[in-house]
């Protein structure tokens, strides 16, 4: 069998694990102020958004992962208006929350303007526009140091940052004290939800640690896991909020919102995938349950990334 390419990226899991893409190119590079931007076009997946050598989104499969993470919580909420997104730099998180027609306002803060650039001029089918909405608000900042300011109350909060990283801009958004900060900004039946990690069998601990923390500021947590193929793992993300009344509603009543919610098709959410995802397999609800972790300011998850060898992107 001849091989089409002796180009390949390796996307590390951790330091015994790798998964590896063959790509075509290198679309553009950059360092940053504050992290190293790569977007590549692969052979598998399309264009590929890579922030300090970790993969963050494939345009053959984002879609997933980015329906995922808005979805449901605004399915569940009676009625959300005033949203406010962390991060999701290339405006795919962004695009997914204003297909909905009741919100009035998103808010999106980003630590990085160069990766907003990048976003706009190199990955066009991840935002589809979202930067122009005239709904939209956004504000180039640290996370938490907005939080720590804005008087806003918000009814849905996403929390799309990449990994807590070591030395990166991100792991002080996963802590009990940054969450109980986003509890105070909540209106009455506000949402959290935060992208967790890997859902794995051997690769967890971020997933199950982001549950438990969660567990100490919010009255119900509901985790959730679906598979990215471009991942090559369940990817777990987890739902916070004081009123879980709200989240109690039919199949039926699910995909009726949807219907009158929701402006364009959905390729992957309905009130099946819903279900499927909360549904966890045993393994990950007992791994949840024996994970007594709770990140801290003072002790918070970090983690080391192998990255990508310098030399395996042929510049």
């Amino acid at each position: 069998m001849k091989n089409i390419t002796t180009n390949w990226i390796d996307d590390y899991f951790n330091s015994h694990e790798v998964h590896k893409h063959a790509f075509k190119s290198v679309v553009y590079q950059v360092q940053s102020e504050v992290q190293k931007i790569i977007i590549v076009d692969t052979y598998n997946y399309g264009r590929c958004l890579i922030l300090d050598n970790e993969f963050q989104s494939a345009e053959m499969d984002e879609f997933i992962y980015h329906e995922a993470l808005v979805h449901p919580s605004f399915i569940l909420h009676p009625g959300a208006e005033n949203i406010l997104i962390l991060g999701g730099g290339e405006g795919a998180t962004l695009r997914e929350v204003l297909r909905y027609k009741m919100v009035k306002k998103a808010v999106m803060v980003d630590i990085d303007k160069e990766m907003i650039a990048c976003a706009k001029r190199f990955l066009p089918s991840f935002h589809a526009g979202a930067f122009d909405d005239g709904r939209v608000e956004l504000v180039i900042e640290d996370g938490r140091k907005y939080m720590e300011k804005v008087h806003d109350r918000f009814d849905v909060v996403v929390i799309d940052v990449n990994g807590p990283l070591e030395r990166g801009s991100s792991y002080m958004l996963f802590t009990m004290e940054f969450y109980q900060i986003i509890a105070e900004k909540l209106r009455t039946n506000g949402i959290l939800v935060v992208q967790s990690g890997a859902a794995s069998i051997s690769e967890n601990e971020m997933f199950t640690s982001v549950c438990n923390t969660l567990g100490k500021v919010f009255s119900s947590v509901f985790p959730y896991v679906t598979y990215v193929p471009s991942y090559a793992l369940p990817w777990g993300f987890s739902l916070a909020t004081h009123n879980p009344s709200n989240l109690d509603i039919s199949s039926d009543e699910i995909d009726a919102r949807i219907h009158s919610r929701i402006n364009g098709e959905l390729r992957f959410y309905d009130s099946i995938t819903h279900h499927a995802m909360f549904n966890l397999p045993k393994y990950l609800r007992t791994d949840i349950q024996k994970q007594r972790r709770i990140i801290k300011d003072k002790d918070p998850l970090t983690k080391h990334y192998s990255g990508i060898p310098t030399e395996s992107t042929n510049q």
